[in-house]
């Protein structure tokens, strides 16, 4: 970076790797201007190439500082220094992006490798370190376009590498204009020449558009399912504050989603909404274990048997140690209580649990804030229940778990035969948190070919279709409820079945693309150093 900025020649390409991290930073929600990802990442290849490795670390790592705080700057509402640590951190995955594409830049059909080195970015920083942060995936950006109609044969992780080819390829046309320094006279023939790749990168856009298009309606079952259906009632019960202090009375939260189980109970009753089979609580609507707490469980109890109804609860365990937490979904049942349980896999890193807790705890005396140490579970989120005189296979996803592409699949291939998420966005309302997470259920909605039922605390409940449309949605900062008829679902997407494997041989494709690059910079170096004349190499633009 110091080099970089120590050459005045260097600086527009700094320009253009903030520039191009700023735009594309705007593709995700809640702005969602699709678009700009044909400006960002292009702007980035620009910068990059022809460059060294060292100046494309520093280009990178520019661009994805000003990406982040565009996209992640919500982060901030857990305090300034948290979310310029992360985005400092998570920068470093970018700045080595950018030395990828010097690297690649070498090679013959580079906006191909490109595409596949973005594909390893984000296999990368979805996973390390600490579970990895993979909120920021280009497949997100694309729910509201004709791409989204490949989710259910690719996933999230293929339908990136959809959107990078298409922005490393609009790319590449861009550079070919770029590189036309030549006198006045010779511009018309080689705009002429030019005209033929620009259409070709047209017509092939137009296919891929109208491929995916014709997939949106591509579907694996019947849309009445293949059983009676489940009716769900949702419950937002709202919380009594916002930002950090949103959940500072446990008790008076646990109380509201009683409240509005009441009322629920009292619509249905009346006519006013269809009977549900069971209700769905969000995470965190009982902050207090309600195994060991008499008055949590009465207050929980008391709920289920109003109603009648099974009621999945989001709760805070104690243990399975001393100073430990889980984040649970709990069956309560009100004639049986607890017939199913599920502990949160996917945790927040500095949020849920600390690295290095024994370390850092002494040295940062804040985060004893986050509380008991919370445990991952070690099981797939779903569970058998009784309804009624039928069982059913319920599949939960909590909150940050929408983020991690296995822990979504295993719920479907574990037999989950209609999807809920429990979730308290409480901490981030009124920040663009709350729309990316919806824009990432709708992915995972289209994705498994699943309707997913959606319980927050006070942030945006909902319910989303198979095929990704918001059927309902509450208002922020309020309490609420509603019902839902949900079909029960068996078929299960290619998505879900070959997305593990075909993430895991795209980030290889990107790694070997960026050694090979390597192998060939570090060649044509010891071939100058000892005078010999490489062998003439075609231009790769």
């Amino acid at each position: 970076m110091t080099a970089l900025l120590s050459d005045p020649r260097l600086w527009w390409r700094l320009v253009c790797a903030v520039v191009g991290g700023l735009v594309l930073g705007l593709a995700w929600q809640p702005y969602a201007i699709w678009g700009t990802v044909l400006i960002g990442i292009p702007l980035l290849l620009i910068a990059v190439h022809g460059q060294r490795a060292r100046r494309g670390f520093g280009l990178g790592y520019a661009f994805g500082l000003a990406l982040l705080t565009v996209s992640i700057g919500w982060i901030e509402v857990l305090g300034t220094w948290i979310a310029a640590l992360l985005i400092l951190f998570e920068a470093l995955f970018f700045g080595l992006l950018g030395v990828a594409l010097v690297l690649i830049s070498k090679l013959r059909l580079w906006p191909l490798w490109s595409a596949f080195a973005w594909a390893a970015l984000e296999f990368a920083y979805s996973r390390v370190p600490f579970g990895g942060f993979g909120w920021v995936r280009l497949a997100y950006t694309a729910v509201d376009t004709p791409l989204a109609g490949f989710l259910p044969l690719i996933g999230v992780p293929g339908l990136s590498l959809l959107v990078a080819l298409a922005a490393t390829v609009f790319g590449w046309l861009v550079l070919r204009v770029l590189r036309g320094n030549r006198p006045r006279a010779e511009w018309r023939p080689f705009l002429l020449g030019l005209r033929r790749p620009a259409v070709g990168v047209l017509i092939g856009f137009f296919i891929v558009g109208a491929t995916g298009a014709t997939f949106r309606g591509l579907q694996f079952e019947p849309a009445e399912g293949t059983g009676k259906p489940v009716t769900v009632g949702v419950v937002q019960g709202n919380v009594p504050g916002r930002g950090m202090d949103a959940m500072g009375e446990a008790r008076t939260v646990t109380s509201n989603h009683l409240n509005q189980t009441v009322e629920l109970t009292a619509r249905w009753r009346l006519g006013k909404v269809p009977e549900p089979d069971f209700i769905l609580w969000p995470e965190n609507s009982t902050d207090i274990d309600p195994m060991l707490d008499i008055n949590t469980r009465l207050v929980v109890d008391s709920a289920a048997k109003v109603a009648g109804k099974p009621i999945l609860v989001g709760a805070v365990m104690q243990g399975p140690g001393p100073d430990e937490r889980q984040t649970t979904g709990l069956w309560w049942d009100p004639q049986q209580g607890i017939l199913g349980r599920y502990d949160k896999r996917n945790l927040v890193p500095f949020g849920e649990w600390i690295p290095f807790r024994a370390q850092l705890l002494p040295l940062v005396p804040i985060l004893k804030e986050v509380g008991p140490q919370a445990i991952p579970g070690t099981r797939p989120g779903v569970m058998t229940v009784p309804i009624g005189d039928r069982e059913i296979t319920v599949g939960d996803a909590v909150c940050f778990e929408l983020a991690y592409d296995q822990t979504i699949y295993d719920t479907i291939t574990n037999g989950a035969q209609v999807s809920m998420v429990q979730s308290n966005n409480a901490t981030y309302g009124g920040t663009g948190q709350i729309e990316q997470q919806f824009a990432i259920t709708r992915a995972r909605a289209m994705e498994t070919r699943r309707e997913f039922a959606v319980a927050t605390t006070n942030s945006v409940s909902g319910f989303i279709d198979r095929e990704g449309n918001v059927v309902h949605r509450t208002q922020e900062f309020t309490a609420a409820s509603f019902v839902v008829e949900m079909p029960v679902r068996s078929a299960i997407t290619p998505a879900v079945l070959i997305a593990p494997w075909l993430d895991r041989a795209m980030a290889l494709i990107g790694l070997l693309a960026a050694v090979v690059g390597g192998v060939g910079v570090a060649r044509f170096g010891r071939l100058r150093k000892t005078g010999q004349s490489p062998a003439r190499e075609p231009a790769h633009t």
